[in-house]
């Protein structure tokens, strides 16, 4: 109950990555509670909690994503957001109730021999805040041998897992592009240089680029999310601007259709008359699980769940993770848990399953008692 009561008191003050004061704050003072280490300020708003015991000298590491969405909520619950436009569609709050009730247990306990790193990661949505606290050194501040996450997923069965060795999400980029014509009266089209038709012409041409120059079976996606121009009924603007993401989940392949698709728009403006500005901007790397890492966490799982409901062979999907970061540096593993909601991750009446918190918090104290066992 504790645990059901602080998930939906987070979920209630959802805050926007790197924006989580409130919630690092609970976080710090709960893991202080508990008699664990606190270091603040990871990322600004991330919190590293400590505990060790034995003499080891064996370390892991296990996280939880805290921020919310920009979304407004749509549920009626009485645990519903109420910061306008912002709510926890993606199941952090879940994460983070069940990583405490693990700092929580394993304090208590200590039926492990080495050292638990607790990582709360602040902007996991974009903000990139696991390539932060990877970039000011917490691996080796800390020195963190492996490192493991889990995320919560509505499409899977509550209390299920599933996971796989080597890449199981991709690498995502966003790309802004801007078609520089020439304003004109709409009546007159032939004096201008119309930025709209460019640009609708090359947002065809760039899905030509995934059928046609990727091999078929490296899985990649190209969409283009924002069309943005004009002001007014009778007039040819100047500019337009698309804007979208790519995603991809081996490297080269990236370099590839980055380049394919500065070329596609050069030829595309070219052929109107236009100029363009082309800005491709590298986003999380592709999420790859260590072989021997993703056998311990299938392990854990099934002690916790049972063999029947652990997936262990999962097909890759093309969403993406900052976790990646952590796992470019130690081997690591990430795995789903089944939320088993009527509703996906990023809905607007999305919440987060309260039954599967106790399922996590299991999977956590296992794994970590299981890799740090004593005389192991």
């Amino acid at each position: 109950p504790e645990l059901v009561a602080l998930r939906r008191d987070l979920h209630q003050h959802p805050e926007l990555g790197f924006e989580e004061r409130r919630t690092s704050g609970i976080i710090a003072k709960l893991l202080e509670s508990y008699g664990i280490e606190v270091h603040t300020g990871w990322a600004g708003t991330g919190v590293v909690g400590v505990l060790e015991n034995g003499s080891s000298g064996d370390s892991i590491a296990i996280r939880a994503d805290m921020d919310a969405l920009a979304l407004e909520e749509t549920s009626e619950r009485e645990h519903r957001s109420v910061n306008d436009g912002v709510m926890h569609a993606c199941g952090h709050d879940g994460h983070v109730a069940m990583l405490m009730g693990a700092a929580r247990y394993l304090s208590e306990t200590r039926k492990f021999d080495g050292k638990v790193v607790f990582l709360f990661q602040p902007a996991e949505e974009g903000g990139g805040g696991g390539r932060l606290m990877v970039q000011e050194g917490v691996i080796e501040k800390y020195n963190i041998q492996t490192a493991y996450s889990m995320h919560n997923r509505s499409s899977l069965e509550a209390g299920y897992f599933a996971t796989r060795s080597g890449i199981l999400m991709a690498a995502t980029d966003n790309f802004e592009i801007v078609i520089h014509g020439m304003g004109a009266h709409a009546a007159l089209p032939h004096t201008g240089i119309d930025p709209i038709l460019t640009a609708s012409n090359l947002v065809t041409a760039l899905q030509s680029v995934v059928s046609r120059e990727i091999p078929a079976l490296d899985s990649t996606v190209l969409s283009v999310t924002q069309f943005i121009s004009g002001t007014a009924f009778n007039i040819i603007p100047g500019e337009a601007t698309l804007r979208g993401c790519t995603r991809y989940q081996d490297v080269a392949t990236g370099i590839l259709l980055r380049e394919a698709m500065e070329r596609t728009t050069a030829g595309i403006c070219a052929a109107h008359g236009a100029d363009y500005t082309f800005k491709y901007m590298p986003g999380y790397p592709p999420l790859f699980n260590s072989p021997e890492q993703t056998m311990a966490a299938i392990k854990a799982a099934t002690d916790v769940a049972g063999k029947d409901k652990v997936d262990p062979g999962t097909e890759p999907i093309m969403a993406s993770e900052d976790f990646s970061y952590f796992l470019e540096k130690v081997p690591g593993c990430y795995i789903f848990l089944g939320n088993g909601a009527d509703t996906a991750n990023h809905h607007p009446d999305y919440d987060f399953n309260d039954e599967i918190i106790p399922v996590g918090v299991a999977y956590w104290v296992k794994l970590v008692e299981q890799e740090l066992a004593p005389g192991t």
